[in-house]
């Protein structure tokens, strides 16, 4: 006798035997009363057997059971697609109870085996729930029986999708079962008992995998379909009406149904549902009422069991799910974003109050923002956008309490903690980098910008900037934790520069621009103002006063010349750091620039001596704005937009020709002024040359004396053309021009015209005490050398004892000339200048006006010019290399180690660029970085010596092989070494980029790139 459960499967296997099976398919005369032979015919096979297969007698017995159980059955049925239903009900619940009787049994049995003596390499026993493939495959054919047949042609139409619109046999079904007498009794029948065996696991995964949009159908229609009063039903309807608590019942199993089952499957055949079947063009298999919408009553409730999905935990990811799964990111997937969006942004009728719903809905949104799943998260995100940014839009109160509120949340707690002392972290860092993130996702990619997005974010940009200057550091950013005040004015110079980074990337943007106006403005207005305070305050009298009063009626200065101190240290940074183009991209700036310069220089103007006589910087500035100002005028033809926006300047233009002290200034002020008064329709005569020759720079003396007056001071001559932006020294450079200079002396103004002085003048500003001066001498001077010049080229060894005096400088801006110098040289005349160089790495200065005390700092300068010749040595490397090789290894021996850094530095430089003439180097070279790697003490040599492999790897490339195949086990050795034993991060991050590059190049050793290449051999 067969096991239970496969006798029931075997007797469910014979009910649903195919059509090709059985002899009525050779009688059949249509499809209809084919299939209805075989559904007859299959029923008395499993009769037949039930009464004469003694291994069924088992299934017979369990059969009656459940047959007496089961109300609903009738054997005397007509019907021959209900009495084929029936049967096969009563084999599923068969099934489904002696299932779940032998998993009870189990479950009891395997609680007193589990006390047993096992060993771990028992496998744990099979509960009888689990069915094989094939009888997977039997139980999903009856199951599809089941539904085609008695569940879906029962459905009202317009309710779920018509069998006529899914398969060839659904339109058979569909014109073969016609029966309106009991459709709704039987169709509680068919969904009752497939709601009974969804109890049990594994059958409700066959039901709900395949049937889950028919069964919700059945239940929607049998609990919520109204009821047609209006229409006369005769006795036998009347019999059949379902009573309220049945009708009772199907709600429940409905609400049941909906929290059990995957919420996205749930959602996704809700929407189904509420939609209807698409009506089919052509007209073909299926009927008019099939064809329909859906009901309106459908709708409303599919439309209410929508939002309670929508509100329960993890509604909205549900939805979306259910909606975007299955996409590809293409233009329509992105549309539905959208419309998901906005469906999730609208508060339903039927919700309690719209705070409810916006709170319970909300921070479901936010989390949409956090998935992983690239093609997923895209996906999600851009639904959370889009339902943010029209969340704001249409519900503003809404959005800033329960979405922007949260989301920035962690920035608003670190802005509150940098006034309170906190003795544990205000935002944890994992929680703070979601923060950012998500900052980023709405308000970068969503491109949405608003006024209330724009506003909210402004509230916590110190935060969010503060965090990128803190990620702009690296491991070696330099902190003195001794220094208070020096660690304050660093802290505050490297804000300064990563906010130059942030605005010298925004090159396509006014921001720049507009920013830099408004600090202009801004000290414009300081100036007024504290002009106005001279005027109006009085002269207090302290003399009787005491120490109290006076302080009180002296208010202290401290807060507002620190805020000008700081915005004269912005501007000084922004003007050395980002380009004039970026600053001033369009005309309009232009004018703002020079209204703002206009306006400081009218500022006291009404007084009898006048500021520009005690300030003759003043006056150069506005010479060059006057300069800038014709230049404009006088470009490519203006639009009467563009004299519109000068318009602002006639009244600044007006008062300086009036009141200016200087006769020159007040005449090029009235000609600017009527060019712009009449548009371009009047010029003066040598307009603009007159007013472009005012750009020439004056010299400034001790006196007060303009160089028109003074004929000792001749015109600063201008550097050459080399000499642009990117050569000039910062703006603590300018400061120091501009303070005056020692008499007979020129400042360190500077233009870009090539040279007019003879080398002699150069060579005696060369050693003029004025740093400005020496300095921009010095780049001359090298210029000269890089250039040729013959001048330059006879009197080498001048330049070369002048560049090696000055690289003692204390200054910066002059030994860093130097170096420059002494590199151009050393890449014009190699041997001369290398030997001398060289003798100074070793030994310190040899000059007899050297400082001994300062030798350590003059040997590493000399190590930065040996560094850049070597780089600029190029083909001549391996000629000119074995002397600088030979003194850098024996640098590494020094006793200081800054030295020893160094040395270990230009070695990185110098020996890529040798190729294959360092092969015999490279046993000396490998023992020399070994021994340095294992032996160094202090961690910055150790560093270098790593480095010196990166570098060599990375410049020999594929050549390493070849030029270091004797040494190449040893370095790789020493590199694991570091990478094991060194306490050191930074040297062990280097080992593990040099161990990157050796894999890189053995990888294309061993396995080279196939190329494709014909060779033609001509044979003799």
């Amino acid at each position: 006798m067969l096991p239970i459960v496969p006798a029931i499967l075997s007797a469910i296997k014979t009910l649903t035997k195919p059509l090709g099976e059985v002899s009525a398919h050779d009688a059949q005369s249509s499809y209809q009363e084919a299939l209805v032979a075989v559904l007859q015919a299959n029923g008395a096979l499993l009769q037949e057997r039930l009464q004469k297969d003694r291994s069924l007698e088992e299934v017979r017995r369990l059969r009656d059971e459940a047959m007496v159980v089961a109300d609903w059955f009738s054997g005397d049925t007509e019907d021959a697609t209900w009495a084929f239903v029936q049967e096969c009900l009563l084999l599923l619940l068969t099934l489904s109870r002696q299932l779940s009787a032998e998993l009870k049994l189990f479950q009891q049995t395997a609680s007193l085996s589990a006390a047993r003596l096992r060993t771990s390499e028992m496998a744990p026993p099979l509960p009888p729930d689990v069915l094989s493939v094939a009888q997977q495959q039997t139980l999903s054919a009856s199951l599809q029986f089941v539904v085609s047949l008695g569940l879906c042609p029962y459905l009202a139409p317009g309710v779920g999708v018509s069998l006529g619109r899914r398969s060839a046999f659904g339109v058979m079904v569909d014109k073969l079962v016609r029966c309106e007498t009991a459709a709704e009794c039987r169709l509680f029948t068919t969904t009752k008992v497939l709601m009974e065996l969804t109890d049990l696991s594994c059958l409700a995964t066959l039901v709900f995998t395949r049937h889950l949009g028919d069964v919700m159908a059945a239940l929607i229609q049998l609990g919520y379909q109204p009821s047609r009063a209006e229409r006369s039903c005769s006795k036998e309807e009347t019999m059949h009406k379902l009573r309220a608590e049945e009708s009772h019942t199907c709600k429940e199993a409905l609400r049941s149904l909906l929290v059990k089952v995957y919420q996205p499957m749930i959602v996704k055949e809700l929407l189904i549902l509420q939609g209807g079947p698409q009506k089919d063009k052509s007209g073909a298999g299926s009927s008019g009422a099939a064809s329909g919408s859906a009901p309106t009553w459908l709708k409303r409730v599919c439309g209410r069991l929508l939002s309670d999905r929508l509100m329960q935990s993890n509604g909205v990811q549900a939805v979306v799910r259910a909606i975007l799964e299955g996409g590809t990111g293409t233009d329509a997937d992105w549309r539905k974003c959208d419309c998901v969006a906005r469906i999730l942004v609208t508060c339903p009728q039927q919700s309690a109050s719209a705070d409810t719903y916006y709170g319970q809905v909300c921070h479901q949104i936010l989390d949409l923002l956090h998935f992983k799943d690239q093609l997923t998260a895209q996906q999600h995100q851009r639904v959370a956008t889009r339902a943010v940014l029209h969340l704001l839009q249409e519900k503003p109160n809404f959005a800033q309490q329960y979405l922007l509120t949260p989301l920035l949340g962690p920035l608003h707690r670190c802005s509150t903690a940098l006034d309170v002392v906190h003795s544990h972290a205000a935002v944890e860092e994992c929680e703070l980098t979601r923060c950012v993130t998500d900052v980023y996702k709405i308000w970068v990619v969503g491109n949405s910008p608003s006024a209330f997005l724009l506003r909210a974010l402004e509230q916590v940009l110190p935060v969010i900037f503060t965090l990128f200057c803190f990620t702009k550091q690296n491991v070696c950013h330099l902190r003195e934790e001794d220094d208070a005040l020096y660690e304050k004015l660093s802290e505050e110079q490297w804000r300064l520069e990563c906010l130059m980074q942030l605005l010298a990337e925004l090159k396509h943007c006014d921001l720049p621009g507009d920013f830099f106006l408004e600090l202009l403005q801004e000290m414009a207005s300081w100036e007024s103002a504290a002009e106005g305070e001279k005027k109006d305050d009085p002269k207090l009298d302290i003399s009787t006063m005491t120490l109290v009063d006076v302080e009180q009626r002296q208010p202290a200065p401290s807060a507002k010349q620190s805020r000008r101190l700081a915005l004269l240290q912005v501007l000084a940074v922004m003007v050395d750091c980002v380009q004039h183009t970026v600053l001033l991209r369009k005309t309009s700036q232009v004018v703002d620039f020079l209204m703002s310069l206009l306006q400081r220089a009218c500022v006291g103007m009404d007084q009898a001596s006048g500021p520009v006589l005690g300030n003759p910087v003043k006056s150069e500035t506005l010479r060059l704005g006057i300069g800038v100002m014709a230049t404009l005028l006088s470009g490519p033809k203006l639009g009467t937009e563009d004299y519109s926006s000068m318009w602002r300047l006639l009244p600044p233009l007006e008062l300086l020709s009036q009141k200016h002290p200087e006769v020159l200034i007040q005449q090029l002020a009235s000609d600017l002024r009527a060019v712009i008064a009449t548009h371009g329709a009047y010029r003066p005569e040598n307009f603009p040359a007159e007013s472009l020759a005012s750009m020439k720079p004056k010299m400034t003396v001790k006196n007060t004396q303009t160089g028109a007056d003074n004929p000792q001071i001749s015109p600063h001559s201008s550097p050459p053309d080399g000499y642009s932006q990117s050569n000039r020294p910062p703006a603590s450079f300018g400061n120091s021009a501009a303070k005056g200079s020692p008499e007979g002396r020129t400042s360190g103004t500077s233009t870009s015209y090539p040279p007019t002085k003879p080398l002699p003048n150069w060579l005696l500003e060369a050693c003029d005490p004025d740093v400005p001066t020496r300095a921009f001498a010095l780049r001359v001077l090298t210029q000269m050398v890089q250039r040729g010049n013959p001048e330059a080229a006879h009197n080498q060894e001048k330049l070369l004892m002048l560049f090696l005096e000055n690289l003692e400088h204390e200054e910066s801006f002059i030994y860093l000339s130097a170096i420059q110098g002494l590199a151009a040289l050393a890449e014009s005349y190699p041997e001369r200048v290398l030997e001398r160089l060289l003798k100074d790495f070793q030994h310190g200065p040899s000059c007899t006006t050297s400082n001994k005390e300062h030798s350590l700092e003059f040997r590493l300068k000399v190590g930065e010019v040996l560094m850049r010749a070597s780089r600029a040595m190029g083909e001549l490397s391996t000629h000119l290399g074995r002397p600088l090789i030979s003194v850098f290894l024996q640098g590494t021996r020094d006793p200081d180690q800054s030295v020893r850094a160094s040395s270990l530095s230009n070695l990185g430089e110098l020996c890529p660029r040798l190729d294959y003439t360092l092969g015999t180097l490279a046993q000396e070279l490998c023992s020399c970085l070994t021994a340095m790697i294992k032996t160094e003490k202090h961690a910055e040599v150790r560093r270098a010596a790593v480095h010196v492999i990166t570098l060599l790897l990375r410049g020999l490339s594929d050549k390493t092989t070849q030029v270091l195949s004797d040494v190449l086990l040893d370095l790789y050795r020493a590199l694991k070494w570091v990478v094991r034993a060194d306490p050191d991060d930074v040297s062990v991050l280097h080992a593990q980029l040099a161990l990157e590059e050796m894999d890189d190049i053995m990888r294309r050793f061993i396995f080279p790139e196939q190329k494709l290449q014909k060779k033609i051999v001509v044979l003799p």
